[in-house]
């Protein structure tokens, strides 16, 4: 028995929604889905499958009114069809080698909008010290909104080294500071990015911000840099460059490939689905 095809069945017969009606309500949210491929999500012949369907169905649970993630956490393992598969999000603990502190700093934040905040663009800028330390990080995402009311951005760091005091973050572009999540102990740190209004559905928005190492002395060397995918992301841009000398060899994450070593290292990659890029290296 198809979960998702009951679930959706079920909230349609309570919400007492004609197909048709279903269908206009999802059109004045700028989202074009025909009656029949509504039928047969609620059937179980066809499941939504690609990035607007998966889109589609956070509106349904909305107009719907269903709980958030109600539908999308049912959908499970896609069929093998298109290069956006992917199953319903993962939490935004995921990826990381030790969940159990992520869960908890993020306790204490708003991440209810980040599901509806469609990656655009997503570019690192890595600096890496004539002394192999990481210099500084800045970032700079593009964001769209797919429902109303996303307007802020959360951002979580790790380091391996828990013995050297956290980095600072510094809003650069679009954003300011909101609450700030520091476990020194664990090496983690969680922060809000507040665009400073609410977006609309279909609006878009370019924040950046920067990491910067407050104490350059306790900075062990740097081997490695990774950014981690919950969601897929239209285009990932990473320029990680090395003051000094070249690292001796170079294994980029995505593939686990090596790659010629360079003062300038580049990842450019479009539709990139949930999962870990970057580069680790040797000096």
């Amino acid at each position: 028995m198809d979960e998702f095809a009951e679930a959706l069945r079920t909230a349609i017969t309570n919400r007492g929604l004609a197909l048709e009606r279903l269908r206009e309500h999802l059109a004045q949210h700028g989202v074009s889905v025909s009656m029949a491929t509504l039928s047969t999500w609620q059937t179980g012949r066809s499941r939504p499958e690609r990035q607007k369907s998966l889109q589609a169905v956070v509106h349904l649970e909305h107009i719907l009114q269903v709980p958030p993630g109600h539908l999308s956490e049912l959908l499970g393992s896609p069929r093998s069809r298109g290069r956006w598969l992917r199953r319903a999000p993962e939490p935004m603990s995921a990826f990381w080698p030790d969940t159990s502190p992520v869960e908890d700093a993020l306790q204490d934040l708003d991440t209810q909008w980040d599901d509806q905040l469609i990656r655009i663009s997503q570019q690192d800028f890595v600096t890496i010290g004539a002394d192999r330390t990481e210099r500084s990080f800045r970032s700079r995402q593009v964001l769209s909104a797919s429902m109303n009311g996303p307007d802020r951005w959360v951002v979580i760091m790790h380091s391996d080294d828990y013995d050297r005091p956290l980095p600072a973050v510094r809003a650069l572009k679009n954003c300011e500071i909101g609450r700030l999540v520091e476990d020194e102990a664990r090496g983690f740190l969680v922060v809000e990015l507040l665009f400073g209004r609410v977006l609309r559905k279909g609006e878009s928005i370019v924040i950046e911000h920067e990491l910067v190492n407050q104490d350059q002395d306790l900075s062990p060397l740097a081997f490695s840099y990774e950014r981690r995918f919950r969601l897929p992301t239209r285009e990932y841009v990473l320029e990680l460059t090395f003051e000094g000398a070249p690292p001796a060899s170079v294994v980029q994450l995505a593939g686990n490939s090596p790659v010629e070593p360079s003062r300038t290292l580049l990842d450019v990659a479009l539709d990139v689905p949930p999962g870990v890029r970057g580069f680790r290296w040797d000096w």
